[in-house]
């Protein structure tokens, strides 16, 4: 099997390409960072094909299927993300809207070429990163969480209509909690979380996809996190979740 994995230049799309490829797996991998992704290549004992690309550009995004889509991969890891932290009257609405040209349309765009692809062939699987940031409401990080959350709703959506089908293309979510990656830094977060370790979560991700598990949470902090969700009023989530983001700043906002 053969997959293509975005934002594997570091973080989580870095940690699964490497579990892939320890898989036996070949792999393509996107980034804007090219000199990052020929360290990976270096390092992975693979068939590794580079595409260096910026998706947050859409044109971008059109191109990198159009490069890949003759070639025989089962494998979408849509990873690439990105966050911008701070109050939404103050964050800078350029990066806001980066962001979102990231975590929203680049992964519509390839979910869905490349669900069209798989689809067609009645097999495969693709794997969305979320976050645990999905389930909730997110004060001080709100784009963020909200684009997470988009994420989760289309690939549940989509996930029921492959089902309704009978199809044999697998399609789930994979929200991870904190784990120590440079998202933090990128997103201008001061202070982090101690989490799951990286290469633990990365593991669970692809054995849970291999298992066809619709919504894939690694820790069982993270897990208790969800059941309170479904438990408590969203202003109460709001407030709780306002406090967390609040103490990444130091206190100050």
């Amino acid at each position: 099997m053969r997959a293509l994995v975005t934002g594997a230049s570091s973080g989580i799309g870095r940690a699964i390409a490497t579990r892939l490829a320890a898989d036996g797996h070949d792999l393509i991998v996107t980034a804007r960072r090219e000199e990052r992704l020929l360290a990976l290549k270096q390092e992975l004992d693979a068939d590794v094909e580079i595409v260096p690309a910026d998706l947050s550009r859409e044109e971008e995004c059109f191109a990198l299927f159009d490069r890949v889509k003759d070639q025989p991969f089962d494998i979408l890891i849509n990873n690439a993300g990105l966050g911008v932290f701070g109050a939404f009257q103050k964050t800078d609405l350029t990066r806001e809207l980066g962001m979102l040209r990231v975590n929203i349309t680049a992964m519509h765009i390839l979910m869905k070429l490349c669900l069209e692809k798989f689809a067609g062939q009645d097999r495969g699987y693709i794997l969305n990163v979320a976050s645990s940031a999905a389930f909730l409401p997110g004060p001080l990080f709100s784009g963020y969480y909200a684009s997470k959350a988009y994420v989760l709703r289309l690939s549940q959506a989509v996930r029921e209509e492959l089902r309704r089908e009978k199809s044999n293309v697998y399609i789930g979510a994979f929200c991870p909690g904190p784990i120590a990656t440079e998202f933090g830094q990128a997103a201008d977060v001061k202070k982090g979380f101690t989490g799951v370790p990286l290469s633990c979560a990365a593991d669970y991700a692809v054995r849970m996809m291999y298992k066809r598990k619709a919504v894939i949470i690694p820790g069982a902090t993270m897990k208790l996190a969800r059941v309170l969700d479904k438990i408590l009023p969203d202003g109460v989530l709001a407030r709780a979740a306002y406090n967390l983001q609040k103490t990444k700043f130091g206190g100050s906002v």
